[in-house]
Protein backbone atom coordinates (compact mmCIF):
# COMPACT_ATOMS: atom_id res chain seq x y z
CA UNK A 1 0.00 0.00 0.00
CA UNK A 2 1.11 3.35 -0.99
CA UNK A 3 1.80 6.04 1.60
CA UNK A 4 -0.44 8.10 -0.09
CA UNK A 5 -3.31 5.70 0.41
CA UNK A 6 -2.29 5.45 3.73
CA UNK A 7 -2.66 9.05 4.40
CA UNK A 8 -6.34 8.66 2.72
CA UNK A 9 -7.20 6.37 5.16
CA UNK A 10 -5.39 7.60 8.21
CA UNK A 11 -7.79 10.89 7.40
CA UNK A 12 -10.73 8.97 6.90
CA UNK A 13 -10.85 6.35 9.79
CA UNK A 14 -8.79 9.28 12.44
CA UNK A 15 -11.20 9.24 14.49
CA UNK A 16 -12.09 5.78 14.69
CA UNK A 17 -9.30 4.72 17.24
CA UNK A 18 -7.25 7.17 19.21
CA UNK A 19 -5.78 4.61 21.38
CA UNK A 20 -3.23 3.53 18.80
CA UNK A 21 -0.03 3.77 19.93
CA UNK A 22 1.99 6.72 18.23
CA UNK A 23 4.91 4.26 17.31
CA UNK A 24 2.31 1.67 15.13
CA UNK A 25 2.68 1.66 11.32
CA UNK A 26 -0.31 2.88 9.49
CA UNK A 27 -1.63 0.12 7.56
CA UNK A 28 -1.90 -2.40 10.81
CA UNK A 29 -3.80 0.77 12.08
CA UNK A 30 -5.83 0.44 9.33
CA UNK A 31 -6.04 -3.21 10.12
CA UNK A 32 -7.09 -3.41 13.37
CA UNK A 33 -9.63 -0.64 12.32
CA UNK A 34 -11.42 -3.07 9.52
CA UNK A 35 -11.44 -5.61 12.05
CA UNK A 36 -12.84 -3.85 14.88
CA UNK A 37 -15.78 -3.02 12.33
CA UNK A 38 -16.37 -5.94 10.81
CA UNK A 39 -16.61 -7.44 14.47
CA UNK A 40 -19.66 -4.89 15.30
CA UNK A 41 -21.12 -5.55 11.54
CA UNK A 42 -21.38 -9.56 12.39
CA UNK A 43 -22.09 -9.11 15.62
CA UNK A 44 -19.26 -10.60 16.98
CA UNK A 45 -18.33 -7.79 19.08
CA UNK A 46 -20.51 -5.64 21.69
CA UNK A 47 -20.07 -2.32 22.52
CA UNK A 48 -20.99 -1.53 25.89
CA UNK A 49 -21.91 2.59 26.67
CA UNK A 50 -21.12 3.32 29.99
CA UNK A 51 -22.29 6.61 32.30
CA UNK A 52 -21.19 8.17 34.88
CA UNK A 53 -23.97 9.70 37.12
CA UNK A 54 -24.99 10.80 40.19
CA UNK A 55 -25.93 8.33 42.91
CA UNK A 56 -28.84 10.04 43.61
CA UNK A 57 -30.39 9.74 40.16
CA UNK A 58 -30.83 5.81 40.82
CA UNK A 59 -32.60 3.99 43.09
CA UNK A 60 -32.48 0.02 44.20
CA UNK A 61 -34.56 -2.37 42.22
CA UNK A 62 -37.21 -3.75 44.20
CA UNK A 63 -36.11 -7.19 44.17
CA UNK A 64 -32.39 -6.37 44.57
CA UNK A 65 -30.92 -9.36 46.41
CA UNK A 66 -28.96 -7.50 48.91
CA UNK A 67 -30.85 -5.56 51.93
CA UNK A 68 -29.45 -2.05 51.06
CA UNK A 69 -30.19 -1.26 55.29
CA UNK A 70 -27.76 -3.45 56.04
CA UNK A 71 -25.21 -1.44 54.21
CA UNK A 72 -22.50 0.77 56.57
CA UNK A 73 -19.59 2.56 56.08
CA UNK A 74 -17.99 -0.36 58.38
CA UNK A 75 -19.12 -2.95 55.97
CA UNK A 76 -18.37 -1.29 52.91
CA UNK A 77 -14.79 0.35 53.82
CA UNK A 78 -13.27 -2.30 51.55
CA UNK A 79 -14.94 -0.58 48.50
CA UNK A 80 -14.91 2.98 50.05
CA UNK A 81 -10.76 2.55 50.67
CA UNK A 82 -10.74 1.14 47.32
CA UNK A 83 -12.12 3.14 45.29
CA UNK A 84 -10.66 6.24 46.55
CA UNK A 85 -7.18 4.66 46.25
CA UNK A 86 -7.77 4.23 42.30
CA UNK A 87 -9.79 7.19 41.99
CA UNK A 88 -12.48 5.97 40.22
CA UNK A 89 -15.36 2.77 40.50
CA UNK A 90 -13.32 -0.30 38.79
CA UNK A 91 -16.27 -2.27 37.37
CA UNK A 92 -19.94 -0.66 36.36
CA UNK A 93 -23.16 -1.46 38.02
CA UNK A 94 -25.88 -2.75 36.10
CA UNK A 95 -29.13 -0.50 35.84
CA UNK A 96 -32.54 -0.45 33.81
CA UNK A 97 -33.48 3.00 32.89
CA UNK A 98 -36.82 4.30 33.90
CA UNK A 99 -39.04 6.37 32.26
CA UNK A 100 -42.10 8.77 34.02
CA UNK A 101 -40.04 8.55 37.42
CA UNK A 102 -38.30 10.40 40.10
CA UNK A 103 -35.63 8.83 39.80
CA UNK A 104 -33.31 8.02 35.89
CA UNK A 105 -32.03 4.55 36.45
CA UNK A 106 -33.07 1.40 38.55
CA UNK A 107 -29.89 -0.30 39.95
CA UNK A 108 -30.19 -4.23 39.35
CA UNK A 109 -26.42 -5.27 40.29
CA UNK A 110 -24.67 -2.89 42.23
CA UNK A 111 -25.83 -1.89 45.60
CA UNK A 112 -22.58 -1.81 47.36
CA UNK A 113 -20.71 0.33 44.87
CA UNK A 114 -23.75 2.52 45.07
CA UNK A 115 -23.50 2.87 48.69
CA UNK A 116 -19.88 3.29 48.28
CA UNK A 117 -19.97 6.41 45.79
CA UNK A 118 -22.81 8.31 47.91
CA UNK A 119 -20.85 8.01 51.19
CA UNK A 120 -17.43 9.46 49.28
CA UNK A 121 -19.71 12.14 47.54
CA UNK A 122 -21.61 12.76 51.04
CA UNK A 123 -18.08 12.70 52.98
CA UNK A 124 -16.14 14.71 51.68
CA UNK A 125 -15.57 13.55 48.11
CA UNK A 126 -18.00 14.82 45.32
CA UNK A 127 -15.43 14.37 42.18
CA UNK A 128 -16.69 10.93 42.39
CA UNK A 129 -19.81 9.69 40.59
CA UNK A 130 -21.79 6.05 39.88
CA UNK A 131 -20.40 4.15 37.00
CA UNK A 132 -23.00 2.04 35.06
CA UNK A 133 -24.14 0.21 32.44
CA UNK A 134 -27.41 0.50 31.11
CA UNK A 135 -29.31 -2.49 30.08
CA UNK A 136 -32.98 -3.82 28.87
CA UNK A 137 -34.13 -6.67 31.50
CA UNK A 138 -36.99 -8.53 32.48
CA UNK A 139 -37.74 -8.84 36.06
CA UNK A 140 -36.41 -12.94 35.47
CA UNK A 141 -33.54 -11.82 33.61
CA UNK A 142 -32.61 -9.21 36.05
CA UNK A 143 -33.13 -11.70 38.69
CA UNK A 144 -30.71 -14.31 37.31
CA UNK A 145 -28.28 -11.59 36.31
CA UNK A 146 -27.87 -10.41 39.88
CA UNK A 147 -28.07 -13.89 41.74
CA UNK A 148 -24.68 -14.40 39.03
CA UNK A 149 -22.86 -11.39 39.97
CA UNK A 150 -23.34 -12.09 43.64
CA UNK A 151 -23.71 -15.73 44.36
CA UNK A 152 -20.24 -16.21 45.66
CA UNK A 153 -19.73 -13.43 47.44
CA UNK A 154 -19.06 -13.58 51.27
CA UNK A 155 -20.70 -9.95 51.60
CA UNK A 156 -24.13 -11.12 50.64
CA UNK A 157 -25.43 -13.20 53.53
CA UNK A 158 -27.53 -16.51 53.38
CA UNK A 159 -30.31 -15.00 54.67
CA UNK A 160 -30.31 -12.23 52.42
CA UNK A 161 -29.65 -14.72 49.13
CA UNK A 162 -32.37 -16.95 50.57
CA UNK A 163 -35.58 -14.57 51.42
CA UNK A 164 -34.41 -13.32 47.20
CA UNK A 165 -35.21 -17.21 46.23
CA UNK A 166 -38.06 -17.16 48.23
CA UNK A 167 -39.48 -14.53 46.89
CA UNK A 168 -38.43 -15.17 43.01
CA UNK A 169 -39.87 -19.03 42.99
CA UNK A 170 -42.87 -17.61 44.00
CA UNK A 171 -42.67 -14.63 41.02
CA UNK A 172 -40.92 -15.99 38.12
CA UNK A 173 -41.28 -19.80 38.51
CA UNK A 174 -44.46 -20.48 39.89
CA UNK A 175 -43.35 -21.92 43.09
CA UNK A 176 -41.73 -24.97 40.68
CA UNK A 177 -38.45 -25.31 42.55
CA UNK A 178 -36.66 -27.81 39.69
CA UNK A 179 -38.09 -24.99 37.20
CA UNK A 180 -35.83 -22.37 39.03
CA UNK A 181 -32.59 -24.53 40.04
CA UNK A 182 -32.64 -25.42 36.06
CA UNK A 183 -32.81 -21.46 34.97
CA UNK A 184 -29.98 -21.01 38.00
CA UNK A 185 -28.30 -24.16 36.88
CA UNK A 186 -28.04 -25.38 40.43
CA UNK A 187 -28.94 -28.45 42.18
CA UNK A 188 -32.74 -28.71 43.64
CA UNK A 189 -31.37 -29.63 47.09
CA UNK A 190 -28.65 -26.88 46.78
CA UNK A 191 -31.63 -24.99 46.47
CA UNK A 192 -34.19 -26.56 48.87
CA UNK A 193 -31.31 -24.95 51.79
CA UNK A 194 -31.66 -22.05 51.35
CA UNK A 195 -35.39 -22.08 50.68
CA UNK A 196 -35.76 -23.65 54.07
CA UNK A 197 -33.46 -21.21 55.57
CA UNK A 198 -35.78 -18.21 54.65
CA UNK A 199 -38.65 -20.22 55.83
CA UNK A 200 -37.32 -19.85 59.49
CA UNK A 201 -39.86 -18.46 61.92
CA UNK A 202 -38.86 -14.97 62.96
CA UNK A 203 -38.05 -15.75 66.49
CA UNK A 204 -35.13 -18.16 65.42
CA UNK A 205 -33.63 -15.24 62.94
CA UNK A 206 -33.98 -12.41 66.44
CA UNK A 207 -31.86 -14.96 68.38
CA UNK A 208 -29.00 -13.75 66.03
CA UNK A 209 -27.83 -10.85 66.91
CA UNK A 210 -28.02 -9.93 63.29
CA UNK A 211 -30.11 -11.71 60.55
CA UNK A 212 -26.92 -11.01 58.20
CA UNK A 213 -25.49 -13.85 61.11
CA UNK A 214 -27.56 -16.72 59.95
CA UNK A 215 -26.16 -19.61 58.22
CA UNK A 216 -28.33 -21.85 55.76
CA UNK A 217 -26.44 -24.68 57.60
CA UNK A 218 -28.16 -23.75 61.02
CA UNK A 219 -31.84 -23.82 59.37
CA UNK A 220 -30.85 -27.27 58.14
CA UNK A 221 -30.02 -28.69 61.27
CA UNK A 222 -32.97 -27.11 63.24
CA UNK A 223 -35.60 -27.67 60.63
CA UNK A 224 -35.64 -31.24 61.70
CA UNK A 225 -35.84 -30.06 65.45
CA UNK A 226 -38.63 -27.74 64.82
CA UNK A 227 -40.75 -30.13 63.15
CA UNK A 228 -41.51 -31.93 66.75
CA UNK A 229 -44.01 -29.86 68.53
CA UNK A 230 -41.96 -30.27 71.61
CA UNK A 231 -38.97 -29.52 70.41
CA UNK A 232 -39.74 -26.57 68.84
CA UNK A 233 -41.28 -24.97 71.82
CA UNK A 234 -38.94 -25.35 73.48
CA UNK A 235 -36.10 -23.90 71.08
CA UNK A 236 -38.63 -21.13 70.51
CA UNK A 237 -38.79 -20.24 74.09
CA UNK A 238 -34.98 -20.07 74.02
CA UNK A 239 -35.15 -18.23 71.26
CA UNK A 240 -37.07 -15.26 72.52
CA UNK A 241 -34.73 -15.18 75.46
CA UNK A 242 -31.43 -14.90 73.47
CA UNK A 243 -33.79 -12.28 71.67
CA UNK A 244 -34.02 -10.14 74.44
CA UNK A 245 -30.37 -10.57 75.31
CA UNK A 246 -29.59 -9.03 71.88
CA UNK A 247 -32.27 -6.34 71.99
CA UNK A 248 -30.11 -5.29 75.15
CA UNK A 249 -26.93 -5.43 74.05
CA UNK A 250 -27.49 -3.35 71.40
CA UNK A 251 -28.77 -0.57 73.69
CA UNK A 252 -25.80 -0.86 75.07
CA UNK A 253 -26.82 -3.18 78.32
CA UNK A 254 -24.50 -6.35 77.97
CA UNK A 255 -22.79 -7.91 75.12
CA UNK A 256 -24.01 -9.88 72.04
CA UNK A 257 -24.15 -14.05 72.14
CA UNK A 258 -22.14 -14.81 69.72
CA UNK A 259 -23.16 -16.68 66.76
CA UNK A 260 -21.63 -20.37 67.61
CA UNK A 261 -23.06 -19.85 71.45
CA UNK A 262 -26.53 -18.66 69.91
CA UNK A 263 -26.82 -21.94 67.84
CA UNK A 264 -25.33 -24.11 70.54
CA UNK A 265 -28.11 -23.16 72.78
CA UNK A 266 -30.93 -23.24 70.62
CA UNK A 267 -30.04 -27.34 69.52
CA UNK A 268 -29.13 -28.06 73.40
CA UNK A 269 -32.57 -26.22 74.20
CA UNK A 270 -34.48 -29.22 71.72
CA UNK A 271 -32.87 -31.97 74.00
CA UNK A 272 -35.02 -33.58 76.88
CA UNK A 273 -34.23 -32.30 80.63
CA UNK A 274 -32.44 -34.90 82.22
CA UNK A 275 -35.35 -36.07 85.13
CA UNK A 276 -34.34 -35.30 88.97
CA UNK A 277 -34.14 -38.35 90.65
CA UNK A 278 -37.01 -39.06 92.61
CA UNK A 279 -36.24 -37.97 96.72
CA UNK A 280 -38.20 -41.10 98.98
CA UNK A 281 -40.78 -40.16 100.98
CA UNK A 282 -39.81 -39.74 104.48
CA UNK A 283 -42.33 -40.60 107.61
CA UNK A 284 -41.84 -38.75 110.99
CA UNK A 285 -41.76 -40.96 114.36
CA UNK A 286 -42.08 -39.04 117.89
CA UNK A 287 -42.55 -40.54 121.19
CA UNK A 288 -45.32 -38.30 121.55
CA UNK A 289 -47.29 -35.55 119.71
CA UNK A 290 -45.92 -32.25 119.32
CA UNK A 291 -42.21 -33.78 120.21
CA UNK A 292 -39.54 -33.57 117.37
CA UNK A 293 -38.80 -37.32 116.46
CA UNK A 294 -36.88 -39.18 114.07
CA UNK A 295 -37.30 -39.28 110.13
CA UNK A 296 -37.70 -42.40 108.24
CA UNK A 297 -37.24 -42.94 105.12
CA UNK A 298 -37.41 -45.90 102.34
CA UNK A 299 -34.44 -46.13 99.27
CA UNK A 300 -34.73 -49.52 97.53
CA UNK A 301 -34.03 -52.09 100.11
CA UNK A 302 -32.30 -49.61 102.78
CA UNK A 303 -33.88 -47.61 105.89
CA UNK A 304 -32.81 -44.38 106.41
CA UNK A 305 -33.11 -42.22 109.49
CA UNK A 306 -32.58 -38.50 110.26
CA UNK A 307 -33.01 -36.58 114.17
CA UNK A 308 -31.72 -33.35 115.32
CA UNK A 309 -28.10 -34.07 116.83
CA UNK A 310 -29.71 -32.31 120.25
CA UNK A 311 -32.81 -34.43 120.52
CA UNK A 312 -32.98 -35.91 124.12
CA UNK A 313 -32.49 -39.44 124.63
CA UNK A 314 -35.88 -40.30 126.31
CA UNK A 315 -37.73 -38.76 122.58
CA UNK A 316 -34.91 -40.90 120.97
CA UNK A 317 -36.07 -44.10 122.23
CA UNK A 318 -40.15 -43.55 122.60
CA UNK A 319 -39.64 -42.69 118.98
CA UNK A 320 -37.94 -44.97 117.96
CA UNK A 321 -40.13 -47.84 119.67
CA UNK A 322 -43.03 -46.43 117.73
CA UNK A 323 -41.33 -47.08 114.79
CA UNK A 324 -40.86 -50.38 115.76
CA UNK A 325 -44.45 -51.07 116.47
CA UNK A 326 -45.34 -49.24 113.16
CA UNK A 327 -43.00 -51.77 111.55
CA UNK A 328 -44.33 -55.24 113.29
CA UNK A 329 -47.90 -54.00 112.43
Amino acid sequence: MSKKHDAIFDDVLSGLDKSAASGERTGARFLKRSTAIGERISGERQEKTLHLVDPARCRMWERHNRDYALLTEENCRDLIDGIKAQGQQEFPAIVRRLEGEEHEFEVICGARRHFAVSWLRANNYPQFRYLVEVRDLTDEEAFRLADIENRDREDISDYERAVDYAEAIKLYYGGAQKAMAERLEVSPPWLSRYLTLAKMPEEILNAFASKRDIRERHARALKPLLGNPEQAQAILEEAAFLARTQQKAAKGQGGYVEVAEVFRRLKAAAKPKAKAPKVAAGKLFVRSKGERGIMVKKQGKQISMAFDADLSEASLRGAFENYLKARKS
